[in-house]
């Protein structure tokens, strides 16, 4: 039992972040997002003046009168300088899960996980192990490049000698845990951002609702009598920073839940093949080498 929580641990890696991915897949990684964020602006930039702000959605053909009567995206445009701002966010948890989505998939391998740890396992019962490491090649993804890693240490430490039992479990287990420590950051990758923007898409809605309500009753202020029509028009293109910001962070939190928990799903797979793997070997070698 002492063996199995040990493995689980292994599955959410202590080790340094130098040792968890090589630097250039984190380089690469970085640029990648840093690189949506600044085409997302730029997309988000031109669809804001050119699409939301042309003249033919609203009256007089000027994008400075008001907007056409139900035409949404013109009243987006009067929400302000945030919206291009959130409509980035929009893009980025769009273009990240999408991303995500691919990777995680792809981590999977190409058959069912949970057939394929069956699989694993009944190799291992009948001392097959050569048979697999076979599937592992077969399956690939995260989950087979770790199971792998573990049956090649499993292979090797049944041909050592200088060593007790205990200290070869303990090689096959650490062995488990070097190679989650590889794959999972880049199970992880990018989950951050998505999570961010959950966070702040919101906040920054409601910043965009706050400068048009400010803007909306200085001009009321600024007219002398009172126009409830004005006024009213003012506060619905404010809140439609609040609209955009809420429903980024309704779709960011739905896409970063959902993909936890792929991930854990995951992990949990490759614990209940790693156990598996040091379970057989201290049951089959146990008798030697004490």
């Amino acid at each position: 039992m002492e063996q199995k929580n040990a493995v689980t641990q292994g599955a959410r890696p202590v080790v340094p972040s130098s040792q968890a991915a090589p630097a250039k897949s984190s380089g690469g990684a970085s640029l990648f997002a840093i690189g949506v964020l600044i085409v997302g602006f730029i997309i988000s930039e031109l669809l804001f003046h050119f699409v939301l702000g042309a003249g033919s959605r609203f009256k007089g053909g000027l994008n400075t009168n008001d907007p056409l009567p139900n035409d949404y995206l013109a009243t987006m445009y009067k929400g302000g300088v945030i919206v291009p701002f959130l409509m980035t966010m929009f893009f980025a948890v769009i273009t990240f899960g999408i991303e995500r989505f691919l990777t995680i998939s792809k981590a999977k391998g190409s058959a069912s996980i949970e057939s394929f740890v069956r699989s694993i396992r009944q190799k291992l019962n009948s001392n097959d192990i050569s048979g697999a490491i076979a599937l592992c090649d077969q399956q690939k993804g995260s989950v087979a490049n770790v199971v792998r890693a573990g049956l090649k240490k499993y292979q090797e430490m049944g041909r050592e000698t200088t060593m007790n039992t205990d200290q070869r479990v303990l090689a096959i287990q650490k062995e488990i845990e070097e190679s989650t420590a590889l794959e999972l950051p880049m199970l992880e990758k990018n989950l951050v951002i998505i999570s961010t923007i959950a966070s702040i898409a919101t906040l920054t809605g409601l910043l965009g609702t706050v400068f048009g309500m400010i803007k909306a009753f200085q001009a009321l202020a600024q007219a002398g009598n009172p126009d409830a029509t004005a006024l009213a028009s003012g506060i619905s293109e404010a809140l439609i920073n609040t609209a955009l910001g809420i429903g980024t962070s309704a779709l960011a939190i739905i896409g970063y839940n959902y993909f936890t928990s792929k991930i854990d799903e995951l992990t949990y797979s490759i614990d209940e093949a790693g156990f598996s793997i040091i379970q057989t070997f201290a049951a089959q070698h146990g008798s030697k080498g004490q």
